[in-house]
């Protein structure tokens, strides 16, 4: 369910038989359509615990966010903690392979859908294929969290040619000049790293974190949508960082959490979509 949701996008022109055009919202158009309210987006691993439940796991979820961040499963992932770390190793050690996480996507539908990756992984898939893959399953935006601006005009020039945002991170490290930098080649939105070191369920939020929304706020001067990710684990979370002037907020280890609990039955699933359906009213609560 895509609440904020105003405007549709025809992609690519093509329609499926029977006339009927096929149409994507852009992640751009997620953020106007919830002015004055923040939007949830919604982190899962690709193919975690297996495959089919994975699918079924993230279609259910693509009913209660308003963008759909996908993560596709790595050995190494520098950025994120244990929880999604263990997600990748159970969606690995299930047989999951990247083509699988483009056949995820193609057949979720609803919300924009973004994938987290590692360069690596673009790389070995080369750029062209990654994005027209990307395109072809419905992917509106990449984000790959190991590659600085000063590194990524391959990923820049792919990602434009195709129309897949790619969208950059900045850290409380980040300087102005090179938070401008950033700023300037995101797009669809700028993922703020709402502290230091890596993902992971908190039960607070780090006493810097509603400062450095604002400084970034200031900084992008409404050139670009601000969503805020890294440790945001619970609705009260999500209510202060929109409220702090987020324009989105971004959950992924606590969904993770809660699906490494068991979902399993309708019972499992039910207790997911609770928990999503909190945090995007949290987000509405501005």
């Amino acid at each position: 369910m895509v609440e904020c949701l105003a405007v549709n996008q025809i992609v690519g022109g093509s329609s499926p038989p029977g006339g009927v055009e096929v149409y994507l919202m852009s992640i751009r158009e997620v953020f106007e359509g919830c002015r004055g309210r923040g939007a949830l987006i919604g982190y899962l691993t690709c193919g975690d615990p297996d495959l089919e439940t994975s699918l079924r796991i993230i279609k259910e979820a693509a009913e209660e966010v308003d963008i759909l961040e996908l993560g596709i499963p790595f050995s190494d992932p520098i950025a994120d903690g244990a929880t999604i770390q263990a997600a990748s190793d159970r969606a690995l050690r299930s047989g999951i392979r990247v083509d699988d996480c483009f056949r995820i996507a193609a057949e979720v539908e609803g919300p924009p859908k973004v994938f987290m990756t590692y360069y690596n992984i673009v790389l070995q898939r080369g750029l062209d294929r990654f994005f027209s893959d990307s395109v072809d399953a419905g992917v509106s935006g990449l984000i790959v969290p190991d590659i600085p601006i000063e590194e990524s005009q391959d990923l820049l020039r792919s990602s434009k040619e195709y129309g897949v945002d790619l969208i950059f991170l900045v850290a409380p490290t980040t300087d102005e000049n090179r938070m401008n930098r950033i700023i300037e080649h995101t797009r669809g939105f700028l993922y703020v790293v709402s502290r230091l070191g890596v993902t992971g369920a908190r039960d607070h939020l780090d006493p810097g974190t509603i400062e450095f929304i604002r400084r970034v706020k200031a900084i992008a001067g409404g050139r670009v949508p601000v969503a805020v990710g890294f440790g945001i684990s619970t609705p009260q979370h999500v209510e202060e960082v929109i409220r702090a002037g987020a324009d989105g907020a971004i959950v992924g280890s606590a969904i993770i959490d809660r699906i490494s609990e068991g979902v399993e039955d309708e019972k499992g699933i039910r207790r997911l979509r609770e928990f999503l359906r909190s945090l995007r009213e949290a987000a509405r609560r501005r």
